[in-house]
C-alpha cells in the first residue's frame, strides 16, 4: 500500500516579524500535522518533535500539501540540513497555478469543490501560539490537513476541482493527479 502523507504546519511568527517572505525558515514551527494513508490517522507534532515530523515526510511515498514547497518545507529547512524539496511531493497550489496562471487559496478550492471552509487563518494561529493555545492550533491544523486530503481525493476520483472566478462563476479545473 502506497503511503501518502498529507501535511500542513503553522508558524510561531509572521513574515513581517522575520523580515519578509525571503526569511520563511526563521518563522519557527508551532505545530505540524500529518495524515498517513498507511497509518489511517493523524499525527500532531510540536516544535520539540520537528525531527520526527521530517522523518515521517522523508519516509512517505508521496507528500501532499498546499503551498508546502515554498512555505511549509522552507519553515522546516530552519530545523534541518536535509533538502526537503527532494521528497516526492504534490503541491496542489503549484499544480493549479501551472494550469490557471494565477494562485488560488485552499479555502477557495475547498469551498467551491466540497462546500467546506477553513476554520481560521494562519495569523490567528500565530496569535494562539502567543497565548499558549496549542490545542486550538492543533485542531485548526488538523482540519487544514483534512481539507487538503479531501480536495486531493476529490481531484483523484473526479479528475477536476472547482473554484469561483472574480465574477462569481463556478469554473472547472482539470487535474491529473
Amino acid at each position: 500500500m502506497q503511503n501518502i502523507v498529507y501535511f500542513d504546519l503553522e508558524t510561531q511568527k509572521s513574515a513581517d516579524e522575520v523580515g519578509g517572505w525571503n526569511n520563511v525558515r526563521n518563522m519557527g514551527m508551532s505545530c505540524g500535522v500529518t495524515y498517513s494513508t498507511r497509518r489511517g490517522s493523524y499525527h500532531i507534532y510540536d516544535e520539540k518533535h520537528v525531527s520526527d515530523l521530517i522523518n515521517e515526510l522523508m519516509r512517505a511515498d508521496l507528500v501532499v500539501g498546499f503551498n508546502n514547497l515554498r512555505f511549509d518545507y522552507e519553515v522546516l529547512h530552519g530545523y534541518s540540513v536535509m533538502d526537503l524539496s527532494q521528497i516526492p511531493t504534490l503541491d496542489m497550489l503549484v499544480e493549479l497555478q501551472k494550469i490557471l496562471k494565477h494562485r488560488l487559496s485552499l479555502d477557495t478550492i475547498a469551498n467551491s469543490t466540497l462546500g467546506v471552509e477553513k476554520t481560521a487563518e494562519g495569523l490567528q494561529a500565530i496569535q494562539w501560539f502567543r497565548e499558549g493555545k496549542l490545542l486550538e492550533i492543533a485542531e485548526y491544523c488538523c482540519y487544514d490537513v483534512k481539507i487538503t486530503r479531501l480536495v486531493h481525493e476529490f481531484g483523484v476520483n473526479h479528475r477536476q476541482l472547482f473554484y469561483k472566478n472574480r465574477f462569481g462563476n463556478l469554473v472547472t479545473v482539470p487535474v491529473s493527479w
